[in-house]
């Protein structure tokens, strides 16, 4: 005897209604990308790091320039000194105490190393910045695939349900034909195979919203962080200028990468201008001012005495010979400078690498979205004619399960490649330099209506 095939599953009314209830009485407010990010300044632990880094730097490059301002100190003392002495038999025995107070100061006049350091100094609170605005870049476009990424699911998780309510339709339509004797065991059984697999794929689809809403909600630092989904229709902008060649000449300046790379080779110039400055003299203007005092007598004398001492000068220092310890130094110097140029150069390519990458890879997914939504018009049309032909009997249950599964992974599919030319514009402009809080801000305005 052939067994009956699985009933479907019921749902009671009640705990729909319940949730209903609580939806209703709890709303949360979906936010915007804009929104996100700005919250992910304030929360993102990777971003903070960046900005203290920043801090740090800036400071750092401030110390360089102590080298060419005026040093002064202060020093002062107080002592007690026993004297035993004898002289012709006559002995002395006293102590006495002496005070003292010493003020001194310098001012480089030239010191070539010391102003080498200073520009090397103002390099460095360029290299921060570079390296701020790079992490800057990093964090929009984390905060908008993580944003990207949970639409993607809450669409994949919508699809599959909808394909679920569809097979659940076809599987009662044919246990109703079955049942009349119009259609055989088979097309209940592949019904009902089809809405297992689909079953698991809701399983599958939950627990992957799941996973990327805690990404997001961990990145902002919100509990249940509610993207705005897009508005539609959605226009795609194409990527403006569209020469790929003028991406890559605005890398040159704007690329923070290209930045660190260029400032990174001077500051190695500048190293080497210190290690030549080994073989060159030094002026420092010096002064100071000393007063001492002896209440109760000296050595030499025994009344009080006092003295106030005041010195001016020019110090003059020239090295004659190190052990050939600058000339090698000034070789490692050139060396090292050899090796950032490279690296310039190196970052140059990549970065021109990336552009182009990033570009082609933005007008091809438009060409994609384009092809796809004709694909799901076409799709929707096979399901509909398959449909039909289902219920005059020139189809069988399996072509209607097969148009309903080709349509819904084309809807699923056109919706994450509209993501991705969204999510590519703004790697195309990460990926040149020119990434910025206004193209979020653009982006925003596009999506959200």
């Amino acid at each position: 005897m052939t067994p009956l095939p699985r009933p479907l599953p019921r749902f009671s009314p009640v705990p729909l209604a319940l949730l209903g209830a609580t939806l209703l009485a709890a709303p949360v407010r979906a936010q915007t990308l804009l929104e996100l990010y700005e919250a992910a300044r304030g929360y993102d632990a990777t971003w903070q790091s960046a900005r203290a880094q920043y801090d740090a730097n800036l400071h750092r490059a401030e110390q360089a320039r102590a080298g060419i301002l005026p040093q002064a100190g202060l020093s002062a003392g107080v002592n007690r000194t026993q004297f035993d002495s004898t002289v012709g038999g006559v002995e002395t025995d006293r102590g006495f105490n002496n005070r003292n107070a010493t003020l001194s100061a310098s001012q480089p006049l030239y010191r070539p190393a010391n102003f080498a350091t200073w520009e090397q100094g103002k390099r460095q609170a360029e290299l921060a910045g570079a390296q701020l605005t790079a992490a800057n870049q990093d964090l929009i476009i984390r905060v908008s695939q993580a944003y990207f990424d949970v639409l993607a699911a809450q669409d994949t998780l919508a699809f599959v349900r909808a394909q679920k309510t569809a097979v659940a339709e076809q599987l009662a339509s044919a246990r109703r034909n079955f049942e009349v004797g119009t259609a055989t065991i088979t097309d209940t059984r592949e019904a009902q195979a089809r809405f297992d697999l689909v079953t698991a794929q809701e399983i599958a689809a939950e627990n992957d919203l799941r996973v990327h809403r805690l990404a997001l909600d961990t990145l902002v630092g919100k509990d249940d962080a509610q993207p705005v989904p897009l508005a539609t229709p959605l226009v795609l902008p194409a990527p403006q200028p569209d020469d790929v060649s003028a991406w890559v000449q605005q890398s040159e300046q704007a690329s923070p990468q290209i930045q660190q790379a260029r400032i990174a080779r001077e500051i190695a110039e500048l190293e080497t201008e210190k290690a030549e400055a080994g073989h060159k003299p030094t002026v420092d203007l010096q002064a100071s001012y000393n007063l001492n005092r002896n209440p109760s007598g000296s050595t030499t004398f025994a009344g009080a005495s006092r003295s106030n001492t005041g010195q001016v000068g020019i110090a003059f220092n020239l090295p004659l010979f190190a052990g050939f310890a600058t000339q090698n130094r000034i070789r490692e110097t050139l060396a090292l400078e050899q090796r950032a140029q490279a690296d310039l150069e190196a970052a140059r390519r990549n970065v021109a690498q990336a552009t182009r990458t990033a570009y082609f890879g933005v007008v091809s997914g438009q060409g994609q979205v384009r092809a796809l939504e004709a694909a799901e018009a076409s799709s929707q049309s096979a399901l509909e004619a398959n449909r039909l032909g289902y219920q005059v009997g020139v189809r069988i249950n399996i072509d209607v399960l097969n148009a309903q599964s080709q349509l819904f992974q084309t809807k699923r599919d056109l919706a994450q490649a509209r993501y991705n030319v969204l999510l590519g514009t703004l790697r195309l402009r990460q990926a040149n330099g020119t990434l910025t809080e206004q193209d979020l801000a653009r982006l925003n305005a596009l999506v959200v209506r």
